[in-house]
């Protein structure tokens, strides 16, 4: 039971490598630039938390 443990463990830390290497390569090198465009097309990166609040209470 072990070693099945051991590499659980293992699989679990290089595949928490691949992410960060995968975010890095997506946010701080710009590879793909197209994807930056749709976040902001899709107003993921706004902070418009006070139309939420608003829509939320029912005010208008």
């Amino acid at each position: 039971m072990k070693t099945f443990e051991r590499i659980l463990i293992k699989i679990a830390i290089i595949q928490l490598i691949f992410l960060v290497i995968a975010q890095i390569f997506f946010h701080r090198l710009d590879a793909f630039p197209e994807l930056k465009q749709i976040t902001q097309y899709e107003g993921v990166t706004d902070n418009n938390h006070s139309e939420v609040l608003r829509s939320i209470q029912g005010k208008e």
